[in-house]
């Protein structure tokens, strides 16, 4: 299999969204001159935005896809 572009990381952190809190708005990543690259998952209404950073942007968006995916464990268990 070809390597994970960022794009298909994006792609695979949206589905991950918006199957379990329903409306996402955006889900990018940019860089920040002081704080590195930084993924972000904006949702829906009453929801607050998700970030990540890393110091590449395949780094930041696996560790935006761990934050979700821990939140999905945590909100399961309950």
């Amino acid at each position: 299999m070809a390597e994970k572009t960022d794009a298909d990381r994006i792609k695979e952190i949206y589905k991950l969204t918006k199957g379990h809190f329903g409306d996402v708005k955006f889900v990018g990543i940019k860089y920040h001159t002081k704080i590195g690259w930084m993924a972000k998952a904006q949702l829906g209404d009453g929801f607050e935005n998700l970030t990540a950073d890393g110091k590449t942007s395949s780094d930041a968006l696996r560790n935006l896809r761990s934050r979700v995916k821990k939140i999905i464990k945590r909100y399961n268990r309950v």
